[in-house]
């Protein structure tokens, strides 16, 4: 994120690189400074003749350079965007000769989605010299709800640690997606207030009760009956809660418990680093472990490699999910 905003800086300040290399399995950031650059570097008079979108499934590397070379009209420099430009991944190392010369009055920007150029080979090593090579690595799910928590704090909103989680939980990592919800909540909620689990239930349709998150917790605290009222609740909301995810949070869930049972510091601060987890859930595995010593966390972490799998329809003979989740929380639980 600082990198994106020192090269949001440099574009405002007119530190004008010649090619911006966008590349990288997360399309946020891609996406976000190529329409900076879009929106930003010429005047609007002067886009008509010097702005110009390609799509890389329309086009060759000779168009985009043919393009690239033109001198701009009535103005200081042009601006060519290729969006999609993974599309030319068979023949993108025929760009690295104009990248060797570019022409200093154009920026020319690849959103090169999903993928990334051979960092060995010599259009990478040439473009580090010549251009901006940006890189834009997918967060791990444990990054996601500190960067809605960034994301918000400029726009000055907070969000709650259980209402973040929610998110993440039920979008995914998916930024895109996240930023999107935000914006919809920002324009509903006055600035200065606080996301909460129940703004999420009431605005996007994520049971503040009945989700993974409260799954966790209620079977971190061998809280029996809350979690057969969650289980159930899937059960009857099949394509809401699909078992492969719950499945794969607990697996998560269960392995971090079996990581806190091996640490010697279980002060709070120590176990929060340890499994890259917000302080404010750290009780949560404390008492998950005082209820689950560590030869039965071993034991339920096979048990849900089993139903991973039966999850997925191997072994199942066609048996519902909602059938399969009841049975995994009794096997867990006994």
């Amino acid at each position: 994120m600082d990198e994106v905003k020192q090269l949001v800086t440099d574009i405002k300040n007119k530190n004008l690189k010649p090619i911006y290399f966008l590349m990288g399995e997360e399309p946020y950031y891609i996406d976000k400074i190529s329409d900076f650059i879009e929106d930003n570097v010429l005047l609007e008079e002067e886009k008509g003749f010097n702005q110009m979108v390609l799509y890389g499934r329309d086009v060759s590397i000779d168009d985009i350079v043919g393009n690239a070379k033109r001198y701009p009209m009535m103005a200081e420099r042009q601006v060519v965007i290729v969006k999609e430009a993974q599309d030319l991944s068979r023949t993108i190392e025929k760009l690295v000769s104009y990248a060797e010369n570019p022409q200093p009055t154009t920026v020319l920007v690849f959103n090169y989605k999903y993928k990334k150029i051979d960092k060995r080979k010599a259009l990478y090593k040439t473009l580090k010299k010549t251009g901006i090579v940006y890189e834009s690595k997918k967060l791990y799910e444990n990054q996601v709800a500190d960067w809605i928590r960034r994301v918000l704090s400029p726009k000055n909103y907070t969000i709650s640690p259980k209402a973040a989680q929610m998110l993440v939980e039920f979008l995914g990592t998916d930024l895109s997606k996240i930023n999107n919800e935000l914006e919809k909540l920002q324009i509903i909620l006055p600035s200065g207030s606080q996301i909460t689990p129940e703004v999420i239930e009431e605005n996007i349709g994520i049971s503040k009760d009945f989700n993974n998150f409260e799954l966790r917790k209620a079977i971190g605290e061998k809280n029996a009956v809350k979690a057969h009222q969650i289980i159930n609740y899937f059960a009857e909301n099949p394509k809401d809660n699909p078992m492969v995810v719950t499945v794969s949070l607990l697996f998560n869930f269960f392995s971090q418990l079996l990581h806190f049972h091996g640490l010697k510091d279980k002060s709070p601060r120590s176990v929060a680093s340890a499994l890259k987890v917000n302080p404010y859930f750290v009780n949560e595995y404390i008492t998950a472990a005082r209820n689950y010593p560590m030869r039965n966390v071993s034991a339920i972490v096979s048990v849900l490699r089993e139903f991973d799998v039966k999850s997925k329809g191997v072994g199942s003979n066609a048996v519902p999910q909602g059938d399969l989740l009841k049975e995994l929380l009794v096997r867990i639980l006994s």
